[in-house]
């Protein structure tokens, strides 16, 4: 069952908290439209089977071990759930879902792990 409001308060916030091995995620914008090497405009509904998307992640559950709030993955974009939290766009996915992580060495370069 949802969480009511209390009377008179239709604006309480509440805190978030993933269970299980799930993630919050916010999808780059470039999950939207796109624009080929020619400029043609591609619209974001196009079918686009083979291509994954990034996201960063906001929130991990408290089995996830591989992944932390702030890292790039990469992901197929019809996993998971779409989720509206205070008028912005989320999907919540599943850790087995992402293909790949980037993110920040120890050395201060940028990396892509698989």
């Amino acid at each position: 069952m949802a969480p009511r409001a209390t009377e008179g308060n239709d604006d309480t916030k509440q805190s978030i908290r993933m269970t299980a091995d799930r993630l919050l995620v916010l999808p780059s914008d470039d999950a939207g439209d796109r624009k080929s090497r020619g400029g043609i405009l591609i619209p974001a509904t196009a079918n686009l089977n083979r291509r994954l998307t990034w996201a960063e992640v906001v929130a991990v559950g408290p089995t996830v071990r591989n992944l932390e709030e702030g890292d790039q993955v990469l992901f197929a974009p019809d996993a998971g759930f779409e989720v509206e939290i205070r008028g912005e766009e989320y999907l919540i996915l599943r850790e087995r879902d992402i293909h790949a992580v980037a993110s920040v060495r120890e050395d201060g370069q940028t990396g892509l792990y698989l």
